[in-house]
């Protein structure tokens, strides 16, 4: 397993990649949740905020990725909040190589990354219905911060708020 940074001509693969990995998601919203959620997934917020984009190879394939905004970015299309802090978003599998540990390379990475930057903290939110991400992130070590929780279309469906003390750990 490698971890790399994204070549921006393969930015198409990990769109196709993030929603083979969120389409497990669609039965659970709205059809007009689902149409936000996917329009996120592929829209190049990531390429103009300065986000990196950082991909995992698996026998030469794109098998996941990941992606790190850095801190005072409007990481949201859909909302005006800025972080102090980078924020991890889109973190996609491809669903039929899942509990390699994948993810959790993915997110460490960008744990190390934050650090190296000298970064105290590290954020990011994602959605109540996402239980496997949910748990991954808090076996990691991420505290929920529900003051930062969001409700982007008041459908009862709460974006939740997790960070980590980058700082304790060093």
């Amino acid at each position: 397993m490698k971890i790399r940074e994204m070549k921006l001509e393969e930015i198409e693969t990990v769109r196709d990649l993030r929603l083979k990995s969120y389409k497990e998601y669609e039965q659970l919203v709205s059809k007009e949740h689902w149409e936000v959620l996917k329009n996120t997934l592929i829209s190049d917020n990531d390429l103009k905020n300065n986000a990196k984009i950082y991909v995992t190879e698996l026998e030469g394939q794109i098998v996941g990725s990941i992606a790190l905004f850095p801190p005072s970015i409007q990481a949201y299309d859909w909302s005006e909040t800025v972080q102090e802090f980078p924020e991890i978003r889109m973190l996609s599998v491809d669903p039929s190589i899942r509990g390699k540990g994948i993810a959790n390379a993915l997110v460490q990475h960008c744990i190390t990354i934050s650090k190296e930057e000298k970064n105290a903290q590290i954020g990011l939110h994602t959605a109540s219905f996402m239980k496997k991400a949910l748990s991954l992130y808090e076996r990691m070590g991420f505290e929920r911060i529900p003051e930062l929780d969001l409700e982007p279309m008041n459908d009862g469906i709460v974006v939740k708020a997790f960070k980590m003390n980058l700082k304790r750990d060093s």
